[in-house]
């Protein structure tokens, strides 16, 4: 409600155009401020900003509901129509239906790893038409590292959705859904998520997908839009000792077991990043195998899921997945990772 365009609330056309003129769009603008900072900014009387307010305020402010209608409301949204579905069976399932809506769902995983190729297959799934069991939007993918390209994406709508892509204009038109922004500094990056809130409420935006930068985006973002949010997260080594914050924590002296020795990797950001994501999926390698491991979720259990890569994008060799526990769960491998991808059913090494 306090995102409501002030222009479709049905106040005098001179008082809407005055709070047009100074740049006050949304309920939430107007209510923001105080009713004589308004008369100072408006430059209008009290009796004219004590209407518009009052009036705003009706409109803005949500009715009385009871705990029965919103526990059935939330039902609805998130079993009919409150998730964005991977196509990665066993992923979806232990999801709950797949990437929910309204939360931030992050990517961690070392460079090459896939990450990148998962965004690009759900950017096609989120523009997909809803008769074919996409969200039917339009798509904001912010490539900070220049790693989108067009090519690989329309190859895995190919592969993926041949009935589709063979359809005359189908492909452009599902490309034409994505919207690709490449800010070059922080700054920039600022005001691009600034562009992004705009676009969401006038635009049937059904993705934001962050490539990657993910300190530079909250999960307040996610709410207000309550669309699936996709950020990606690089890895850092860490010290065992590092991981050892309190007294009761014994340190691991073990330096036995080579691969445990040789590589710890967790996530970039920190502690307080990792308190803001709703879900991390983790994506790693171990001997020579990748796996997608659900590291964190409100309604998840804690699985892992090996995949290829394939021209189709991302395909899970098991649907059952492998239960994960103890360090497991927040440890992150690279071990064996020849950066394969398989494109012919063949690995290439």
């Amino acid at each position: 409600m306090a995102n409501k365009f002030i222009s479709q609330m049905n106040l005098p056309k001179s008082v809407s155009n005055v709070f047009a003129a100074r740049n006050i769009i949304t309920a939430k603008d107007a209510l923001s401020l105080t009713e004589f900072e308004l008369m100072e900014l408006l430059d209008v009387g009290f009796p004219e900003v004590a209407s518009a307010v009052k009036h705003i305020s009706e409109l803005a402010s949500p009715p009385y509901q009871t705990v029965l209608l919103l526990l059935e409301q939330r039902y609805e949204s998130e079993h009919l129509g409150g998730h964005l579905p991977t196509c990665l069976r066993g992923l979806d399932e232990a999801l709950c239906g797949g990437i929910p809506f309204g939360a931030l769902t992050e990517l961690v995983g070392p460079a090459g790893i896939g990450k990148t190729q998962f965004c690009l297959k759900l950017s096609l799934l989120a523009s997909l038409p809803a008769r074919y069991g996409g969200l039917n939007g339009h798509v904001i993918y912010i490539d900070v590292e220049s790693k989108f390209t067009s090519k690989r994406l329309l190859e895995i709508g190919a592969c993926s959705f041949p009935e589709i892509f063979q359809m005359d204009g189908m492909a452009k038109e599902m490309a034409g859904r994505i919207l690709v922004l490449r800010p070059v500094s922080l700054s920039q990056l600022t005001e691009s998520l600034e562009q992004v809130k705009v676009a969401m409420l006038k635009n049937q935006v059904k993705l934001l997908v962050i490539d990657s930068m993910a300190a530079l985006i909250s999960g307040s973002l996610a709410e207000f839009s309550r669309i699936p949010v996709i950020v990606t997260n690089q890895v850092r080594s860490q010290s065992r000792v590092a991981t050892c914050q309190y007294s009761f924590q014994e340190k691991d002296k073990t330096v036995g077991d080579p691969e445990r020795f040789n590589s710890h990797l967790v996530a970039a950001l920190g502690n307080n990043w990792a308190h803001a994501v709703t879900i991390r999926l983790v994506l790693e390698a171990s001997s020579g195998q990748r796996f997608i491991k659900i590291a964190k979720s409100p309604i998840s259990p804690a699985l892992a899921f090996p995949f290829i890569i394939t021209s189709a994008g991302i395909l899970l060799q098991d649907n059952d997945g492998i239960e994960v526990m103890g360090p497991q769960l927040n440890s992150i491998s690279c071990a064996g990772n020849g950066d394969f991808i398989d494109f012919n059913n063949q690995k290439l090494q």
